[in-house]
């Protein structure tokens, strides 16, 4: 009976939000509490999980969340990422822009707010897409998805990232060097298997390419603006473009270290202190704030810093109440059901884990329409047995990173916002958002399934 509930219970979560268009918060807090009280885990117990779940998943991530955010927020303002995919187009040329894009904003880039990411670098796609060919803005609009998507999913301190390693317990210097790892090799392979269809008549400008008059009108009023800004001597006030990175670099460059100090056993107590994430990422908030203040001046750091704080609340609400699931099922019996999956003697147990872990990470993004809400309810549902795998919890974290990235279709407001601001198609954006994360998610699960065998 308890996997009916538990059925019931997600299908409930998953009605709630595409069908009735209810918050995900308000949606998963729903579908807690019935599996809790059907699941007899009883009144006080159910409240006591969801409560429990919520407070020990922010004593875990919730600042990483709120300080990455807010770093975000800040060389967003700064213009750090428009700065250096102008300096790639220059030095790289625009037929290797697609891939140094994907690649940088995957490792570089994924503590910026993939709205954010995709604001701001779009209109450098549809800039660079003509010295592409016919199949430019295709081309540029799948790398936008996979650096940007990729980065969210694999890499810290991206938010899918960081609250899968929170919800499964797993160290982020680990799930750091795992997404190094992974991250980008995803990002690239899939950009080129990607072209390698375009070449081949996938995409049709006719059909997959449709700019508004308001999105000429913004270029045109992007221009007019960088125009004015250069006359009046405003881009001298901004700091070097690596100057600008240090923010993200710093604190990537600190986590590393101390994991890598931790494994080869010279870590000591300074180094533990200095790579531990929540000083790394505070150090990195600290540099982008003292940089805005110096550059921007106080009203619009403080402004980017409201935006970043906007932006923090509803993101903590959906990671806690995440917890909270995950919890009520941790007090159910549903972790021995759904640990028998997993003991099929199929002569691969390490690759059936995987792909388990991935289907039901997929499947839940397929019907939510959103990757943080499908990466958290899978971690949640998965948390509870893995001490029943004999595979890395961190490999598990990678599976589930990529059944969330399957197929970003028509159901996520990123779908739309995708649409209007690459200035294609509804039959475009399935082309270059649709179906290049749904290729990247497939490209990621042998790279993860490799490295399982290594780790």
């Amino acid at each position: 009976m308890i996997v009916l509930h538990a059925t019931i219970a997600i299908l409930a979560v998953v009605l709630l939000i595409i069908v009735l268009d209810i918050d995900p918060v308000i949606s998963l807090v729903i579908g807690s509490l019935y599996l809790g009280l059907a699941g007899g885990v009883g009144f006080e117990g159910t409240i006591e999980a969801i409560g429990t779940g919520f407070g020990d998943i922010m004593a875990e991530v919730g600042l990483l969340i709120g300080f990455g955010v807010l770093m975000g927020s800040l060389l967003f303002a700064m213009g750090a990422l428009h700065r250096l995919v102008n300096l790639l187009l220059k030095v790289l040329g625009a037929k290797r822009l697609p891939y140094a894009l994907a690649a940088t904003m995957t490792t570089l880039f994924p503590s910026i707010y993939v709205d954010v990411q995709l604001v701001l670098a779009s209109p450098l796609a549809r800039s660079a897409a003509p010295q592409l060919g016919q199949q430019g803005l295709g081309l540029m609009g799948g790398a936008l998805t996979a650096g940007i998507l990729v980065g969210y999913v694999f890499v810290i301190p991206g938010l899918g990232t960081v609250s899968i390693a929170g919800l499964l317990g797993v160290p982020l210097g680990t799930m750091l060097i795992y997404g190094l790892l992974i991250g980008p090799l995803t990002a690239v392979i899939t950009v080129f298997l990607y072209a390698q269809l375009l070449k081949r008549g996938f995409w049709n400008p006719e059909k997959d390419e449709h700019a508004s008059e308001a999105l000429i009108e913004a270029e045109q009023l992007a221009e007019e603006q960088a125009a004015d800004r250069k006359t009046e001597g405003g881009e001298a006030k901004l700091p070097s473009l690596f100057v600008s990175l240090l923010p993200v670099l710093v604190p990537l460059l600190l986590i590393a270290f101390g994991a890598i100090a931790d494994t080869a056993g010279f870590s000591n107590k300074v180094i533990a202190f200095f790579g531990n994430p929540i000083l790394a990422l505070f150090l990195g908030l600290l540099g982008a704030f003292a940089l805005s203040q110096r550059t921007l001046g106080k009203d619009d750091t403080n402004e980017a810093l409201s935006r970043g704080f906007d932006t923090t609340g509803q993101i903590l609400l959906v990671t806690g109440v995440g917890g909270s699931l995950g919890a009520v099922i941790a007090a159910t019996d549903l972790d021995k059901v759904l640990g028998d999956l997993f003991t099929a003697d199929a002569g691969a147990p390490v690759i059936v884990s995987i792909l388990i872990a991935w289907l039901i990470a997929a499947v839940l993004h397929l019907a939510i329409g959103s990757i943080s809400v499908a990466a958290i309810t899978a971690s949640g549902i998965l948390g509870p047995i893995l001490h029943q795998l004999d595979v890395p919890v961190a490999i598990i974290g990678l599976a589930i990173g990529a059944g969330a990235l399957f197929a970003l279709h028509v159901n996520s407001n990123f779908f739309w916002m995708f649409q209007t601001l690459l200035g294609v198609s509804t039959r475009g954006a399935l082309k270059a958002l649709t179906f290049v994360t749904a290729m990247a998610s497939v490209v990621a699960l042998p790279l993860i399934a490799v490295l399982s065998l290594i780790v």
